[in-house]
Parts: structure tokens; sequence; C-alpha cells
């Protein structure tokens, strides 16, 4: 089984070096890595080239600078990173973050999985942070998703949910379709991937303006974003942040603004997302 592993990077000099260190030191070495280079404006071009000079497994491509919006940015650059490859070549794709740091046997175990599980569609390990000099699980979501920075697609899954979107919320949209079509999402938790930087950190967007948004762009009908939303302020402990993100939902909508997933796909969402929420209410 070969991967297919596409990086996005912009102004990743301070990570980026550890997360193609962890690949070079991988036990499983067949795969091809695509650094998509997103108009650095530091060092981070002459990093990427220190490992194509080096290495013919890793090669890049150079981007103009793209507005930093939340998920489509990323997921942008990803697919022109896609877009220069021939997928017969590849039974697995990846899309991993550039400040990652990979167990050694990160791709050997991956493998294993997808070989010894025909159903298996997307597999992962769980994101490790720094905190007081220890490695302790991020817990920002549950322990059954893969999250964004260290996905790894069996690529026929990947060709059959569409690809990714370039959207808010792409991260959770793969996964509801995946499921929906008959495919696993699986967590590896003996995979510890260290992540070097705090999500969210370099985004400008107020947290009651993200949530609005992801709410709208994941295509939730208004009774589920009210309720994912006062979800949210509960944890908050605060009942004007229910009003401010319903307020940024609310805009979406008046704005009529693109969703990146079909109607049918919406369908799936909200029905996934109810089903998840009778099943919290009938264990109360």
């Amino acid at each position: 089984m070969k991967f297919l592993i596409i990086i996005p990077a912009h102004n990743e000099e301070a990570h980026l070096a550890f997360t193609l260190d962890s690949l070079q030191r991988q036990t499983f070495k067949d795969y091809k890595v695509i650094v998509v280079n997103d108009g650095s404006s530091d060092r981070t071009p002459e990093i990427i080239k220190k490992y194509t000079s080096q290495d013919p497994r890793f090669e890049t491509i150079d981007l103009q600078k793209s507005g930093h919006q939340p998920g489509s940015k990323v997921v942008s650059a990803f697919k022109k990173g896609l877009a220069a490859q021939n997928m017969n070549d590849f039974e697995g794709v990846c899309k991993f973050d550039a400040d990652v740091i990979l167990p050694d046997n990160y791709f050997q175990s991956i493998e294993k999985a997808f070989q010894e599980n025909p159903k298996y569609g997307l597999v992962g390990g769980l994101l490790y942070v720094e905190k007081n000099g220890e490695w302790v699980y991020e817990g920002n979501s549950n322990k059954k998703h893969v999250r964004g920075p260290m996905k790894a697609y069996r690529k026929e899954c990947f060709l059959e949910i569409g690809g990714l979107r370039e959207t808010l919320g792409w991260d959770n949209i793969d996964s509801i379709l995946l499921e929906h079509l008959g495919w696993k999402e699986v967590v590896l938790p003996e995979l510890h991937v260290k992540l070097l930087k705090t999500k969210g950190s370099d985004y400008t967007v107020k947290q009651s303006d993200y949530y609005g948004r992801y709410f709208y762009f994941l295509g939730l009908n208004r009774f589920l974003a009210y309720i994912s939303s006062s979800k949210e302020a509960v944890r908050s402990r605060s009942v004007p942040f229910f009003f401010q993100i319903i307020q940024s939902y609310e805009n979406c909508r008046s704005k009529h603004l693109e969703l990146k997933i079909t109607k049918e796909e919406q369908e799936i969402i909200n029905k996934q997302r109810w089903n998840l929420l009778k099943k919290k209410w009938l264990k109360m």
C-alpha cells in the first residue's frame, strides 16, 4: 500500500522540519510527500528545499498567498497538491498539518489497519499537546474522531465521499459522509501524535463568529444549530455567548452564503446529528 501525503504549509519555519523529520524516520517507507508552500514569507521554502534536494520522495508546490479563512484555505492548498498527482499510483491519501510529530511506527500501524480491515476508510491516532513540560491528550474532540491535522484515507473511501470540502467543518463532514456510505472511521489510541501549535491560534475571527459560521457551513438546520449553540454557551458558562453564536449563524443564513455540500448531504448530516442527540437524551 502506497500513501500520498499532502502537507499545506504557510509560514511554518518553526515547526515544519519536525514534521518532515518524523516522516523520514517512519519504519514504513512507501510514501510520497507533497509540501504545498502557501505563499510563505519566512524560511519555510528553504526548509522544504532541504528535504526535496535529498529525498526523492519529497516534492513541493509553490502557491501565491491565499486569504486566511478557517477550513477553506488549508483544503484549497491540499487540493492544489492533490491535482498535481496521479491518483492511480496510490492506495492511501493523507492530509497532514505542518506542525505535527508522528511516532516512528505511524504509517506501519495505519497500513496494517487498512490491510486487515477492508471497511476502514479513515484511520489516525490521537493528538497530544505540551503542557508544563509533558505531552497530554489534547481533548478537543472525542477519541473516536480522527482530527484534521492527521487524516489518512483509503483512496476508494476518499473518492466516494467526493474528497475534502473547502469549508469550515470539512473535518467533520468527511466523517459523517463516509459513515453514511458504510465506511468506518477508526482511531488507533496507541498512536500519539504531537501537535506543536494550538489550533486556531492564528485565526482572527471571534469565537462566537467561528461557531456560528461552523454550524452554518456544516449544513445544520436552525433547530440543530440552536441546540449546538446552547451547548457551547453552557460550556463557556455564558448566556450572551449563545446569542452571539446565533447572530453569526443567522447572518450567514440571511446572506445565503454558498455551502460546499449538496442538499442530500445536508440531510445526511442533519440526520446524523439528530440521531446523536436522541442517543444522549435516552441515556439521561
